[in-house]
């Protein structure tokens, strides 16, 4: 299956304890880039969550990220750090006794110190923890995976259309090719009769041979056959499916090279209009390749 560089995916999982979400969100890119943003609580998770994503993912710009919310008192601790307690009460009662200062050593103004009051978080399970965002980032890719499957064949109905045009242009081109010969050598025959007015007898054969010299230098068999063989390898590529845009990026490369050359080559305004329209049907298809992973 074709599938699009462009997605976003959402899961969510809860262990009883937590609430883990995974969000999972792509853009096209030359290469593949996966980023993680998550706790710095749960980081030992990061490497496992880019594994699990490089399964599904092989190009784009990739953003993935975990949110934890705790739905227990379990997951976190309260502690009084006494020692701290005991120096600020000592420390604040002698100041106050020294200079003769007003108010109380009260207990909002100690609680209210650094270090007096922790929250520690509980020890964690890694094992646990990993499989825990494994089970809500397994739904985001699922459904990540799915919206970029459908976008594919959207894309592959649009580019095979346009590869037929393409094909629909060539025809016309090649079906045009064989009559510029012809209109080269009366056209030729019509300058020099008006030029000597009769007065020389100009060689049938020899306008011939230069309207075969201009024919032979204006050739577009080989471009055409090429042109045709690359719309044929693009179905193939697509009807193939998998991890193919870079194949397809170069296929593009090629096809705009040879409606350059037929366009430099061809010396006719109908064959220049078809050339025009191959390449805005080629630019078309290079800008969607370039969403196909």
């Amino acid at each position: 299956m074709i599938k699009s560089m462009t997605g976003f995916g959402r899961g969510e999982y809860s262990d009883g304890k937590r609430t883990f979400t995974a969000e999972v969100k792509s853009v096209n890119h030359r290469y593949s880039d996966i980023y993680v943003k998550m706790p710095r609580r749960y980081s030992f998770a990061e490497d496992s969550v880019k594994k699990a994503a490089k399964k599904t993912i092989k190009r784009g710009k990739t953003e993935i990220n975990i949110l934890v919310e705790s739905i227990t008192e379990a997951d976190t601790e309260i502690r009084l750090n006494e020692p701290a307690a005991k120096q600020y009460i000592e420390n604040l009662t002698r100041l106050k006794d020294q200079f003769g200062l007003s108010g109380d050593v009260s207990l909002p103004l100690i609680a209210g110190m650094p270090d007096v009051i922790k929250v520690i978080p509980s020890v964690e399970d890694e094992d646990e923890i990993k499989d825990s965002i494994g089970k809500a980032l397994d739904k985001a890719l699922e459904a990540h995976d799915k919206m970029r499957g459908v976008e594919g064949e959207k894309l592959v109905e649009d580019l095979s259309m346009r590869a037929d045009l393409v094909k629909s242009y060539a025809e016309k081109i090649k079906e045009r090719a064989p009559q510029i010969e012809k209109e080269y050598a009366d056209g030729l025959r019509a300058r020099i009769s008006e030029l000597v007015d009769g007065t020389v007898d100009v060689s049938e054969d020899r306008i011939m041979l230069e309207a075969a010299i201009f024919a032979d230098k204006a050739s577009i068999t080989e471009e055409l056959v090429r042109m045709n063989s690359h719309i044929s390898q693009l179905h193939s590529i697509l009807d193939g499916g998998g991890t193919v845009g870079k194949k397809l990026d170069f296929l593009v490369q090629e096809m705009n090279r040879e409606a350059n050359t037929i366009g430099a080559k061809a010396n006719d305004l109908d064959i220049t209009k078809y050339m025009l329209d191959i390449k805005a049907e080629v630019e078309k298809i290079r800008e969607q390749v370039q969403n196909i992973e």
